[in-house]
């Protein structure tokens, strides 16, 4: 897989998909690459910064929507709907969001033929500018829905929805097919895994490491969607020599990492500065524990989570575990620290980051490169950074953008800025219990 360092970023995905062998017409997977043309920098649409010291940071954010849920659902989308008009097949697309899978999804499938999307996500659970990213969305065939909850409660609707028999047959009347953007869909986690290569790769270029070299891949992790990513690229060849899960102050992740439990039993979903990873039941360690255990000890201990709402790896189990992770969190307070730090030193990032930096210090135990995935940039959470860098807390997503822009000497992208100049279009909150009603009404429109 790592026979040349030298491909572009379009050409590497290119390579990686036909090894897959997903069998899409050679015109509609072509067509999905080239939208990486429109990012800031055609010819490096995904750039690896060196911070410092075996420090690089993979910038994952140049997409449309200036976070990392771009990389897989911009050319995602055009494969989709390619698939469905060839096929003459009608979708409906789920996505439960804490903040970034929104915004990515409803850009992606906009005006697209033969879909339609709704979009979850948990009110008052975003920042502004993620919110305002999908309420703003005014094409017919897209629909978003703020829930009375949290994360967790949207992505459980999403799968109840996507098991249920009785909504199935519902969209089956419609003559739609079910499908989901969240990174429970595998379509997304294949095209995640091309820029964990493209970054190993990025680094051979440059002669910081020599091809067959090992690096901690570094993710800031609330659904391990990222991770999974990572692991399979892993298990493909890429040379890590761990993956660093970094996790904010909802770190079950890292207690089922260090500990090898998993246990929700007694916890509620924490609001933090890194709202993407306020999750509690992340949807992939499923997939890592089928990888390692098998089927059978995976829906034992599923179904102990579904029902006990925690379980237990054997002895055995979570060495095998602890040979591909290491884990740490992240506080608030220490977040911020970082994020001022970085900034003093000449980097600018975001919360989520942060939380990469603080579990790099811990967790890599050898002197080799860290690739650090930086999934946001810094316009979608600037009144936290503008709090972080001044101390002051009244600060509105607007005012916060300017100071920053002027401080950093960054312009504020335009995608972001006319944000807060368009109507709002989508308004509709709801109860969980009133999901399945509303998307059936939405579908029949």
């Amino acid at each position: 897989m790592l026979g040349k360092d030298d491909l572009s970023y379009k050409d590497l995905a290119k390579n990686i998909l036909d090894a897959f062998d997903l069998g899409i017409d050679e015109q509609v997977l072509q067509s999905a690459l080239n939208l990486y043309d429109h990012y800031d920098d055609p010819e490096n649409p995904v750039p690896v910064v060196k911070v410092r010291d075996n420090i690089h940071v993979c910038e994952l954010y140049h997409g449309p929507t200036r976070a990392f849920k771009d990389m897989a659902l911009q050319p995602f989308g055009t494969v989709l709907s390619g698939l469905a008009q060839q096929r003459n097949e009608n979708y409906l697309i789920m996505a439960a969001t804490s903040g970034d899978t929104g915004p990515a999804a409803l850009e992606t499938f906009k005006g697209q033929p033969n879909i339609k999307v709704v979009c979850l996500y948990p009110v008052g659970g975003t920042s502004d500018v993620q919110r305002l990213q999908m309420v703003t969305e005014d094409a017919s065939n897209l629909k978003v829905v703020g829930i009375k909850g949290v994360f967790d409660d949207a992505q459980n609707a999403l799968k109840a929805l996507l098991s249920s028999k009785e909504f199935n047959a519902a969209l089956h009347l419609e003559n739609t097919s079910l499908s989901a953007a969240n990174s429970v869909n595998i379509g997304r986690i294949i095209f995640q895994l091309i820029y964990h290569v493209h970054a190993y790769l990025e680094l051979v270029r440059r002669q910081e490491i020599n091809l067959g070299d090992k690096v901690y891949l570094n993710v800031p992790s609330g659904n391990f969607g990222n991770a999974l990513a990572g692991y399979y690229a892993m298990k493909m060849g890429l040379p890590v020599e761990k993956i660093i899960i970094a996790s904010n102050s909802n770190n079950v992740l890292t207690e089922l990492i260090n500990t090898g439990k998993y246990d929700i039993e007694s916890r509620a979903v924490k609001t933090t500065i890194s709202p993407a990873m306020d999750i509690l039941k992340s949807s992939n360690i499923e997939r890592i524990l089928y990888d390692l255990y098998g089927a059978d000890r995976t829906r034992v201990l599923m179904s102990q989570l579904d029902t006990e709402h925690r379980y237990e790896l054997t002895a055995e189990e979570h060495a095998l575990l602890k040979q591909y992770f290491v884990a740490d969190y992240c506080t608030d307070a220490e977040g911020k620290t970082i994020i001022k730090q970085e900034f003093e030193n000449g980097y600018l990032m975001d919360p989520h980051t942060a939380t990469c930096f603080k579990a790099h210090s811990s967790c890599a135990e050898k002197d080799i490169p860290t690739i650090i995935y930086s999934t946001a940039e810094w316009t979608k959470f600037s009144s936290i950074i503008a709090n972080t860098l001044t101390g002051k807390s009244d600060y509105h997503d607007i005012d916060a953008l300017k100071y920053i822009s002027e401080v950093a000497k960054l312009e504020v992208p335009e995608m972001i800025a006319e944000l807060f100049n368009k109507p709002i279009a989508q308004q509709t909150v709801v109860e969980k219990n009133d999901i399945e009603n509303e998307v059936i009404s939405f579908l029949k429109a």
